[in-house]
């Protein structure tokens, strides 16, 4: 089911990602038509960002974690009547005033007066004519991500420093590193996964620099054990550094990259429990790139420019706030995944199709269920 410039679809999805695909497939199977959007060519967003058919990769499910998630997802947007809208570079959301001015069983998703949402795109990759594009829907579900937090330092514009995800993304993407020998620093999860990858695909890592420290899992030995999963993820990554001899170094921090033309090294120091650097603690590190990056950050910018409320996140950022349905504060547009706070991808499947769901639920005038196993 497609819908013309006459008729809008009953729900646009921004953002192919785990989020995006899973509210996208279960809104279809529901009975929608649906658009999904995304700026890049292909599904799967920055966690399952895999390489392009043309370059052969045998095993793209070698750098990725959980990839049947994703291979069930896929197979769903092949067979369902989702409208997989590639390259497309959303900009701007607009709420408008619905063509015939008059509220239906589904304007109630976009207002009582019958308004629909107006998705405002530039079509076409670097080098291409780019062509705008403006799809109509009467409800939004954003899954635009997140991004990474860069803190600055002396040094960090040099050629061969590059963002944690950057590394990762590169790795996964293109089959390339961004260095022979890369020192992984910042603070986060995303840094133990990024350095056994980097690792395992033959770089050299001489350490990775964590701002923070690992024993604060110790004493909150309740969010491991409600989360096996990740706990046994951790355990995996662990296992991968001993086995490539990667050193830890907690409660550290590169202050200072090294280099002419691109990194030849870092310098790391010692922090205290503010994070500041401990003088006369510095140790130079040989490398020739460095991958860094402290955390994620919601990417919520076309949520707040239609006054969508948000809140204070643990980490500083913000994240939408959004009912127990995914719905933001603006009646029609939704919100899953990393908008609302970062959570990970297992998170982000549920959190779209709940999305799904209610918004299905709510174009046919029916109360939504918060299970989504209960049908």
């Amino acid at each position: 089911m497609t819908a013309s410039p006459s008729e809008p679809y009953d729900l646009v999805v921004v953002g192919a990602g785990s989020a995006g695909l899973s509210g996208a497939v279960t809104a279809a199977e529901l009975g929608l038509s649906v658009a999904l959007l995304d700026s890049s060519t292909q599904s799967g967003g920055q966690f399952y960002r895999h390489p392009a058919p043309a370059l052969g990769a045998v095993r793209p499910e070698a750098l990725h974690h959980d990839w049947s998630a994703f291979s069930d997802l896929r197979r769903r947007l092949g067979a369902s009547t989702v409208t997989h809208l590639t390259g497309h570079h959303v900009w701007s959301v607009v709420r408008e005033a619905g063509e015939s001015g008059e509220s239906g069983e589904s304007g109630a998703a976009a207002g009582e007066s019958g308004e629909t949402w107006a998705v405002h795109a530039i079509t076409g990759a670097d080098g291409t004519e780019e062509q705008p594009v403006r799809i109509a829907a009467r409800a939004l579900l954003l899954a635009t991500g997140a991004y990474e937090r860069q803190l600055p330092f002396p040094g960090w514009t040099l050629p061969g420093v590059v963002g944690a995800g950057g590394a990762q993304a590169m790795l996964k993407s293109g089959l390339v590193l961004p260095g022979r020998r890369i020192v992984v620093a910042g603070s986060g999860p995303l840094l133990l996964a990024v350095a056994s990858s980097l690792a395992a695909a033959g770089a050299r890592v001489p350490a990775v620099v964590e701002a923070a420290g690992y024993l604060r899992y110790a004493r909150s030995p309740r969010a491991l054990v409600t989360n096996p999963a990740k706990a046994a993820e951790a355990l995996v990554h662990g296992a991968a550094l001993l086995r490539h001899r990667v050193r830890v170094l907690p409660r550290s921090a590169v202050t200072e990259v090294h280099g002419a033309d691109r990194v030849e090294a870092v310098t790391v120091s010692r922090l205290d429990g503010d994070w500041t650097p401990v003088p006369g603690t510095g140790r130079r590190i040989a490398c020739d790139a460095l991958a860094v990056g402290h955390g994620l950050v919601p990417q919520i910018e076309l949520a707040t420019a239609v006054g969508c409320a948000t809140r204070a996140l643990p980490d500083g950022t913000l994240g939408l706030v959004l009912d127990d349905l995914q719905e933001t504060s603006v009646a029609g547009l939704w919100a899953a995944g990393e908008t609302g706070g970062v959570g990970g991808a297992e998170l982000a499947r549920t959190e779209g199709e709940l999305a799904g769901r209610a918004i299905a639920a709510r174009l046919r005038g029916r109360r939504a269920d918060p299970d989504p196993d209960r049908g």
